[in-house]
Formats: structure tokens, sequence, C-alpha cells
């Protein structure tokens, strides 16, 4: 397909092409591989799989939870090539059904991008702060504070780089896709070569850890129905963000192919990279008491099998992954946020809809980064006599929750279209159902669960009750699904009609 018929199905869909279309289709799938990131999410939140379930809640939740994913994933793909624009989501779910399901899966959506925004550079910076105390022999002390602060830094330079080069961008998610790859690689090599022992296969897939105060023990029904599933936020949570790949859709070459092909290829191939990884991690995790010790933290498989300097070395590869991926979602936010603006549906709107002289919409970049650091203030706190800030897993289960709950609407919408819907080159076929109710079920468990309290510290009324150790996620997500329901009830439902047209007319062939 070329750019002209891209800028003519777009016009077709309502829209002028305003932003640049200079990516390729390797470019397209190497955003949401980017901000899939196997280099990111393994590390930061192989914890909450650890304490919760152990060993099996890794080697048999990733494989058996990405699946479902890529369900979702092959899902979405088939609506993105029916309907490649910005708005991704949002669109689809306005289209597809009333501009109130349009309403609530834009809010939803930006929600969930903003806060993986948040989330993704948070890691990076905690695991930047790290590396530079191991390089500083200590000077560098890696306090919540400091962390804090590179985060701010990292979100910064985030920014300028997608402010001032749009074809570096593009570019620079080529230069991760390798990184990903090259780095994850070398992880797996150091974890297989260097330790001098590592652990039994009986271990790695039938070993189980509770470490999450609930339920005592690691048997029984409180084990498999409520502490294993709170582990499976590792997978769920590491494997998302490829709605990314309709976000920047209006830039992508063939999109209405290479779009769909790009969305589920970077879920496949991430699950499978990321369970290597993860299996790496579990067989050189010899000194168990030490690892829980630190409550699952994944540094302490390294700093336990491995001499300093290759621990070092496995600490900067991931960290550079991670500063790819909040580059990417910075990216995919910022695109979303233009969208759901030229729409009319953010408060001031006319700002954050505006492009510059090199197509790139600026404003909507900085607004989303502001809002990424304000959410995640209460990463500045952790429990008392810990380290860890529960913020940050609580901000993970904010994009996590934003982001599936804004896939189900579409799928549920395309369902209920069936043969009404008109497909694009790339298509499911006959498919859609099983894979469409299967894929709802699924999003509709994973929401649940991820508002639930990951320890009972964070339930009012228990002896140990401490507001930082509160999921604050149901109330994050609570507030803003009750504010745009009474914004939607009381407003928008007078003025909000869905995809506003920019082309009043076909460009001539």
């Amino acid at each position: 397909m070329t750019t002209e018929e891209d800028s003519r199905r777009l016009a077709e869909l309502g829209y002028k092409q305003e932003l640049a279309r200079t990516w390729s289709g390797f470019s397209n799938f190497a955003i949401s591989f980017s901000i899939i990131s196997i280099l990111a999410g393994c590390f930061t939140t192989f914890g909450q799989a650890w304490n919760n379930g152990g060993p099996i809640a890794i080697s048999w939740g990733w494989p058996l939870i990405s699946v479902f994913i890529l369900i979702i994933g092959l899902c979405l793909a088939e609506l993105v090539s029916a309907y490649p624009t910005a708005g991704g989501i949002y669109w689809w779910a306005a289209t597809m059904g009333k501009p109130i399901h349009g309403w609530f899966t834009g809010w939803l959506n930006l929600i969930g991008l903003i806060a993986v925004t948040a989330s993704v550079d948070y890691g990076c910076a905690t695991f930047l702060s790290i590396t530079l105390n191991r390089v500083t022999g200590g000077a560098w002390e890696a306090t919540l504070h400091q962390a804090f602060l590179l985060f701010v830094v990292v979100l910064v330079l985030h920014a300028l780089i997608n402010i001032f080069s749009h074809r570096l961008i593009s570019l620079l998610q080529n230069v991760s896709v390798w990184w990903h790859v090259a780095g994850a690689a070398v992880v797996v090599a150091i974890l297989v070569f260097a330790p001098a022992e590592h652990q039994s296969l009986g271990f790695v897939f039938t070993e189980k850890i509770n470490n999450s105060g609930f339920a005592s023990g690691d048997g029984g029904l409180p084990f498999w129905l409520y502490v294993l599933p709170l582990g499976f936020l590792l997978t769920q949570y590491t494997i998302t963000g490829f709605d990314a790949c309709a976000h920047v859709s209006e830039e992508t070459q063939g999109a209405a192919r290479t779009a769909a092909r790009g969305l589920w290829q970077s879920i496949f191939y991430s699950a499978i990279g990321g369970w290597i990884l993860l299996l790496a991690f579990l067989f050189a995790a010899t000194d168990v008491d030490e690892i829980n010790k630190q409550s699952g933290f994944v540094g302490a498989i390294f700093e336990t099998a491995l001499s300093s300097p290759l621990a070092t070395v496995i600490f900067a590869i991931s960290t550079i992954g991670q500063f790819f991926c909040g580059m990417s979602c910075v990216t995919s936010m910022s695109r979303m946020m233009y969208a759901f603006s030229r729409d009319g549906a953010v408060p001031g709107w006319r700002l954050w809809s505006k492009v510059d002289r090199n197509r790139t919409p600026v404003n909507a970049i900085l607004a989303g980064c502001a809002v990424a650091a304000l959410i995640t203030l209460p990463a500045l706190y952790a429990p008392p006599g810990t380290t860890t800030p529960v913020a940050f897993f609580a901000v993970v289960s904010i994009a996590v929750i934003g982001l599936y709950l804004a896939f189900i609407i579409p799928i549920w919408l395309r369902l209920r279209m069936g043969d009404r819907f008109r497909p694009g080159p790339w298509t499911l076929g006959g498919k859609y159902r099983v894979m469409g109710w299967i894929a709802c079920a699924e999003i509709a468990i994973v929401s649940v669960y991820f508002i639930m309290p990951f320890s009972p510290a964070g339930v009012p009324g228990d002896p140990k009750f401490t507001w930082t150790s509160v999921n604050y996620a149901p109330l994050a997500v609570g507030v803003v699904l009750i504010g745009i329901a009474l914004w939607w009830a009381l407003s928008a439902r007078h003025w909000f009609t869905g995809p506003r047209r920019t082309v009043d007319e076909l460009p001539v062939s």
C-alpha cells in the first residue's frame, strides 16, 4: 500500500493526514515490542510473582497467561486492520457502538497509557539508581527520594526526545528491538554459564512460595484462588501496551496490514523471549532465603549467583532496555491524547490536538508526562520497615486495569456486530467469536484481581494496616470512572458525538 493509499484510507475514516507517515512496518512492530519490553516488566515486577506463588507463578503462569493475552491481541489486530487510526481503541468503540462507548474507552485507554508511562519510567529510574550505586561503590545511596529524582529526569528526557526528533524516534524503536533481543540473550548466557550452581527442574516447575501474608503455607484454596493469581500480574503487566501499533498507525506505511501484524507478533515474540529470560532467573535463584529477605527483588538473584561486575552488567542492560521502553510509552500515550483531543474529548482539547511544524503533538507529550509524574508521587514513600514503594505496584495495577478495560469494550462491540462488521485485509474470519469471548472473560477476571489488596497490611481493619500499603488502584480508577460517568451524564452526552471528521471529501487518487 502506498502513502497515497494510506492517506486515502485515513480520509475514508474521516481524518486528513496530519502526522508524518514515515514509519515502516518493522518500526510499528518495534514500538509495541519495546513497550512490552521483557527487559522492563520481567525485572521490575518479578517480585510480585515470586511473593505470590513463587516459581510456579512464573514458569507456568507466564506461558498460560501469555496465551490469553495473545488471543486479546489477535482480536485487536483484526480491528486495527479495519480501522487504522491514531485513536485506535477509542475510535473503534465509538464507531462500532455509540459515543458513550468511545467516551469510556478513550478515557480508560488514556489513563492506562499514562500509568504505563509512569510505571515504566519509575522502574527505569529505580534500576538506574541501583546501577549508579554499584558503579560508585555506594556513593550514590539509591534512596526512594533519589530514585524519584531520576524518575523525573528520565521522564523529561523522554519528553524531549519525542518532541524534537520524530525521525529519531522511529530509528530508536528499531534499535530498541535489537537491544532487547541481544540484551536478553546476554543476560541468559550470563545466568547459564557464570553461576557455580543452578536450581533443579523440580524447583523451577513445582516450587510454591507464599510471602504475601495471606493464607498460611503454600496450599489450599486461598493460595490457588487468591495468592497465585496475584502473581500473574507479572505477565499481565509486562505484556501490555501493544495497542501502540494502533496509535502510530497514522504514521505507518501500509498500516492496514503492517499494524495488525506488528500487534500480534510483538506479543508472540515477547512471550517466548520473556519465558526464556524468566526461566534463566529461576534456575539461577539458588539463595532462596536471601531473595525472600529482599521481598523477591530480582536483583537478589544476580547479587547472590554472580560476581559483582556481572551483576552490574545485567542491571545496566535492563536499565537501558527500560529507557527505550519508556521512550516508546511516551510516543504511544501522546498519540492517544492527540487523537482523543482531536475529537474534543479532553479539556483544553484545542491545545492538546495541535501539532508543531515537525508534525509532532508537542503539547500532548508535555501534558501526558506531567500527569505521569503526579500520579507517581506516592512512590516517595514505603510502608514502615520496608524500602519497597507499594505505590509502584498500585500504578502498575492502574495501567493494567485501564488498558485492559479499554480493550474489552471494542472486543465486545465487535462480537455484538457479528457479520455486520467489515474486516480489513487482516481478519480472524469465523474464529473471532470464540476468541472474543475468551478475551472478554480473561479481562474481566484480571480486572477484579488487580484491585484487590497485595498484603494484609493493605486491608482496612487489619492490625498491621497502613495507608502506604494500600493498593490505591481501585480508588484511583474508581474515582476516575465515577468522574467520567458523571461528566458524561451531566455534560458530555450533550456535545460529545465521537470521532469528528477533519476532511469533507476524499482526496483524488
